[in-house]
């Protein structure tokens, strides 16, 4: 099978097997509380590329891991991803009315229950994950290894570390080992905590681990640094949301910092590095070397 010519089809596949997993671990909606459930869906099946889970998902198999722990994981990795926007377009952050092409969650249900709802998300997400213990009890070692690397990538030490050095920033010109710092933390932790978990369940050693987070932190940013490009350079219908936000919201960003043509040849070099790495690692998985040169060099 050629892949090149098959990839959008297969990961379209993908996708849909992710959304039935988010499907499966949503919280039903009832009780007085029922519309922080009615929002937390409204969040997390707003759309988007399922990157997160779908690299944990494609490590994992790299690895040949084969149990159904994987599956709560893969629905708490979008849960955590799906807060951090929910809160990022609230008007204290962002202030963003849309995105992937429809109404925030803010808009929608209000301030009050936008901030609730990425509250929600992030504790129900470590609720999930936790289901593994009682989906494969004989994994609960590697389990809670990999729960440990979920709340350390997420949390200050991670995502939320690197949001609040971007609000800190925010208004005035940046260095860029700042820069450097609040990509690698804001955007590359969960991409790192995506496959470093799909790596530990799949049996990976701690070796590989490490080689697999390497691989991800510089995924990560050349995730954002294309972002960064795609902001500019991109339109309004295919990314789904507003272009030039970064300017208006004074960040500095590769852009500003380095210019649209380095900005495109630190993409370049990073995914050459990931791809080398990758090629290190033990196991083939083709669709998984496709999906990073696809992540790092998309439009949208």
């Amino acid at each position: 099978m050629n892949l090149n010519n098959n990839f959008p089809a297969l990961r379209e596949h993908k996708v849909k097997e992710i959304e039935d997993v988010l499907q499966e671990y949503l919280p039903r909606q009832k009780g007085y509380q029922k519309i922080i459930m009615e929002a937390m869906a409204y969040s997390l099946l707003a759309g988007g590329k399922r990157l997160r889970p779908m690299l944990m998902k494609e490590t994992y198999r790299l690895f040949g891991g084969h149990s159904k722990a994987i599956r709560p994981f893969i629905a708490a990795i979008e849960m955590i991803h799906t807060y951090s926007l929910v809160h990022d377009d609230l008007p204290a952050m962002d202030n963003d009315d849309y995105r992937r092409g429809r109404r925030t969650t803010h808009v929608v249900y209000g301030e009050d229950m936008g901030i609730l709802a990425g509250d929600a998300l992030l504790n129900y997400a470590f609720e999930t994950a936790f289901k593994a213990f009682v989906t494969e009890p004989e994994d609960s070692l590697i389990i809670g290894r990999a729960l440990g690397v979920l709340g350390e990538k997420a949390g200050i030490y991670g995502m939320i570390g690197g949001q609040v050095i971007d609000v800190k920033e925010t208004g005035h010109a940046v260095p860029k080992e700042v820069l450097d710092t609040i990509y690698e933390l804001k955007t590359s932790a969960l991409i790192e905590a995506s496959m470093m978990i799909g790596a530990i369940l799949g049996g990976a050693s701690e070796e590989e681990v490490k080689t697999v987070e390497m691989i991800a932190k510089q995924v990560g940013i050349a995730f954002q640094i294309q972002d960064d490009i795609l902001d500019v350079t991109g339109t309004a219908e295919t990314l789904g949301k507003p272009l030039h936000s970064d300017e208006k919201n004074e960040k500095t960003t590769y852009v500003t910092l380095m210019g649209l043509e380095e900005a495109k040849k630190n993409v370049d070099e990073r995914s050459r590095k990931a791809i080398e790495l990758l090629k290190r690692l033990p196991g083939e998985n083709p669709y998984l070397t496709e999906l990073l040169m696809q992540l790092v060099h998309r439009d949208r």
